[in-house]
This record gives structure tokens, sequence and C-alpha cells, in this order.
């Protein structure tokens, strides 16, 4: 049979957000014709994220800034936090190319700025640009390495990811780079082995009012849908809906190759709770849009593709701003303390998801809480200062620590045991037991006293999100799809959280971002081998 083909390209990118506008640009520089599709509007998890990237090793910025920082240093750091995610000799090409991968950004008109935080937050205002978004300069990590600023934040007023997809769009669009949007890919075209393209339905050629509609509700779906799941469930019906009616369906050839970069997987819940049977997934917040549903690993694995890491689920509890609960006692039902409080929030996430019930309270008394208050304005947004002031008006207040335990349900003796723990450290000069530096450990024994609830729960004032890391597993120097017998697809790519990457064991804010960029990059520069060979 001859197949017939609607379109074709060099290389087909499927979704474009920040790993797929990174994959085009990086196979339109090789010289390749590139087509990118997008279910909806483009952008992706990017787009709506905080346009966190995580980079050292002496990146522009950061030398602007007076931040010192090498490549072995950062290295040490991510070696720890990483753990196995990746080979060593990736995560130190990751090391070695981010002050390049910086510069690459800003070539593409990425803003960044070398304005430093002056203090530990998990967002900095708009006043600030560069700051600690990882564990750093928490305990256990600076004996591993020098801490170094490593968070860039896009320079941009409110949440910053539209500041990093935004530009890099402009600037593929520039360079020819063609983008069909609302366009769901549904299976992967095999020829002899090969991938060869996409079939797909596409709203383009539908009315242009059509197009118009179903363009605002990808909109309402992206934000405030990705706030509140309800509504953007409600909007996918009619999207769904409009696609039923006026997609039709489309065959796209990929002559050189195809890019996956079509997210994680934690829209679909029955796809997670397959994956990750015991995770308390339900009481989060999914993070990404409603095309982070795990279609393109779907795809892959139908041509017999590995995955990895698909148990592995990020889960952030942030309680700073305001900076001075970094000093308090987060204490599980038991009464016992769980973690450094002064880790990035995902380490907190990941403790509290371990804890009896996933149950969990920050332990203050009256110094840090009007400390605390102090604080809130300063150092908060406007989303930020809406969750510390819940927190701490609704925090769980006693004269004693006895007297809050009991009325938060949590043995008296047993809070009262912890906290003596860790004044007598303290008073005593002993390291924390938890590892928390000297320098923002504070002693709890001023009366009054509060817990306040950090538990995980559906709140959409204090939401706890949730994303996946865990995808299709890629050959390392080249971003090639591995099958399940140990080879690789031929034709095919992926990157983002579409695949395993350099956090896919251990998050903090700007490393998916970063990996993103790098593993798109990496993806679309190979994808277009075929191509320039013929």
């Amino acid at each position: 049979m001859v197949r017939t083909w609607d379109s074709s390209a060099d290389v087909v990118v499927v979704g474009y957000g920040g790993a797929g506008v990174a994959a085009a640009l990086a196979a339109r520089e090789a010289g390749a014709d590139v087509l990118a599709l997008d279910r909806f509007l483009g952008g992706g998890a990017t787009a709506l994220s905080g346009g966190i990237v995580y980079a050292g090793g002496g990146t522009w910025v950061q030398r602007a800034a007076g931040v010192e920082d090498d490549v072995e240093n950062m290295l040490a750091y991510l070696r720890a936090e990483v753990g196995d995610a990746v080979s060593e000799q990736t995560l130190r090409r990751f090391c070695e190319g981010s002050a390049e991968l910086i510069e690459w950004l800003s070539r593409h008109g990425v803003p960044f700025q070398p304005s430093l935080c002056p203090y530990k937050t998990s967002y900095p205002t708009d006043d600030h640009y560069l700051y600690y978004s990882g564990s750093e300069n928490s305990g256990g990590f600076r004996e591993l390495a020098k801490p170094a600023q490593r968070g860039h934040r896009a320079h941009g007023r409110g949440v910053s990811g539209k500041k990093v997809f935004g530009p890099l769009a402009e600037s593929a669009a520039h360079r020819g780079v063609r983008v069909q949007t609302g366009t769901r890919a549904t299976r992967l075209v095999v020829e002899d082995g090969r991938v060869v393209g996409v079939e797909a339905t596409t709203l383009s050629g539908a009315p242009a009012g059509v197009r118009r509609r179903f363009a605002a509700l990808a909109k309402i779906s992206a934000k405030p849908g990705v706030y509140h799941q309800g509504l953007r469930q409600a909007v996918q019906v009619l999207m769904d809906r409009i696609e039923r009616k006026h997609g039709r369906p489309v065959r796209i050839r990929a002559k050189s190759g195809v890019v996956l970069t079509t997210g994680g997987f934690i829209a679909d819940g029955a796809m997670v709770a397959r994956h990750a049977p015991d995770y308390p997934w339900a009481e989060g917040l999914p993070l990404g849009t409603a095309g982070d549903d795990g279609s393109g690993i779907r795809m892959a694995e139908a041509l017999g593709a590995a995955t990895g890491k698909m148990d592995a689920i990020s889960t952030w509890r942030f309680i700073a701003p305001p900076s001075a609960l970094f000093a308090s006692l987060a204490v599980d039902a038991d009464g016992r303390r769980m973690v450094d409080e002064s880790r990035y929030g995902a380490a907190l996430g990941a403790a509290i998801a371990a804890s009896p019930g996933n149950r969990a309270w920050l332990l203050i008394d009256a110094p840090l809480a009007a400390e605390a208050q102090r604080q809130l304005g300063p150092q908060s947004v406007w989303f930020q200062r809406m969750q510390g002031e819940r927190l701490l008006r609704l925090g769980i207040t006693g004269a004693t620590v006895e007297d809050v335990a009991a009325r938060a349900g949590i043995e008296p003796a047993a809070l009262r045991k912890t906290v003596d723990a860790h004044n007598a450290a303290i008073d005593a000069g002993r390291p924390d037991p938890m590892g928390k530096p000297d320098d923002i450990r504070k002693p709890i024994r001023t009366g009054p006293f509060a817990l306040l609830d950090i538990s995980f729960k559906e709140r959409l004032t204090y939401p706890t999100p949730m994303l996946t890391l865990g995808g299709l597993l890629v050959d390392e120097d080249t971003g090639a799809v591995r099958t399940t017998d140990g080879g690789t697809i031929p034709g095919l790519f992926a990157a983002g959280r579409a695949a395993v990457g350099v956090c896919s064991n251990s998050y903090v804010s700007g490393l998916s971002l970063a990996d993103c960029v790098f593993s798109g990059r990496r993806a679309g520069a190979h994808s277009v081998q075929l191509s320039s060979a013929v």
C-alpha cells in the first residue's frame, strides 16, 4: 500500500513546551526543517512554571552577582541530590554545559538578572532573580560543596515561566520553526522498524470561530484550571467535544526523526495510581497542563519502549516565606522530627508522604511567630502571602508544648521529648540530629506555642503540588528512546518529563526546566543526523 502524507518535515517535535521548543531550536540550528505539534496552544508546563532554570559552574549571571561557583562544586552538590537518576558522565556533562546553557537561553532572548535574594525562600519576590533554589545551604550539603545560588529566575513580574517559553518560541518562529497547535498526536508511524511519522487529529482547517473558542478554553484549562481541577475537567469536556466534531485526521511524515516532549503523566490519575499505588497522590494538586497525561509515553511503549522511575513523584510542601519558619520543628502525628526544615520543599513533601496518615505540623514559639509575621510582607509575592497568612492564622495554639500537642491530637510527652532534645542540642553546642545548620536553628521554649498544619490536604489556599518524574528511558548520549531489550528505536527521541532525566530522583526548583533545555537540545540535535546524511 502506498502511504500518503498530509505534510512533512525533517524533524517532527510532539509537544511544544520547554523541552519541545529547545529540541526544535537545536534541530533548526543543525539545518533541519522542523514542525512542532501541540495539543493546545504551546508552552506546556514551562509557561505555567515559576521560570526557574537551575544553572551554575560560573554562569554570567552568577559572575555579575559576585557568586563564586565552578563545575566541580556544582557537581558535588548535584551528585548527592540527583543520585542515580542519570550516569555520572551525563551529570558531569550537565554541569559542564550549565554556563553555556544560560548563554544559549540568553542569546535566544530569555532575560536574566543578577539580583541576589538575601534570604532563603521557595520563590523570590520581583526584587530578586538569583537565589538558593535547592538545599545547597542546608544541613549535610554544606559539607559536600560550597553553597552557591543557582536558581536563575527569568526576569519578569509575577510567575516567570512565560518569560522562558515566550522568547524561545519567538526565536524559533524567527528561525523558521513551524508550529501546528490544536493538534493531538495519536500514534507513531513505523516503517521497516523505524519511526517515520505521526498520526494526529488537528483543528487546523476548522472554522476560525471554532479555533478561537478552542484557544479560549485552552487558556482557561491552563490557568486557572491548574489550580481548580474541577474547572479544568469541565473545560476539557468542551474541548474534547470540539475535537470530535471538527478535528480531522492527518499523517505527518518525519524524514529524520520524531522527538517526544509531551510531558509527564500527573494529569492521568489512573496511570499515576498504577505506577505509584501507595502514594497519596489524590491529596495533591497535579502540576502541569491537561496534556501531561502520559500520551507520549504510551505511544512509545506501544513500540516496545522502556520506561524508568515511573513511581517517582515529587510533592512540594513549602513553608517559606517567611524564612523564619525554617527554624521551626516539622513533626509527624507521633510528635517526631521529620527532616531538616531548611531543605527544599520537595524534601519536606517526601517526608510527609512517608509519615503516618500524611499528617505533619510545624511547631513554633512566640518569638518565631512574631518574626514570621514581620517577614511575611516584605518576603512574599501575593500567593505566598495568602498561603503564609492562612498557615499562621489557622495554627493550633496553646500555653505549653503539652497543651498544643493535646489539642492537635499528638501525644504530649512525645512532642515534649522532641522539643527538649532540640533545645538541649543547641544549648550543648551539639549538631542538630537532622543536620540543620547552626545559623538557622533556634530554641523553641517561649510560649504561647503553635502547631501549623502542613499535612497533605486538598486545599486551594495551601495546595500540595505534585508532578511525575519518570518516563521513557533514553540513550544519554543522544536522547534516542531505548527499548525493553536494551536497544533503541530508530527515528524516535524523547526529552523533558516524557523521559528519565537529571531530576527523575529528586527535585529542586529549576532542575526540571534546566533538564528540559539540556535534554531537548540533545534530542533535537541528534534527531537531525539522518536528514543531514542524506
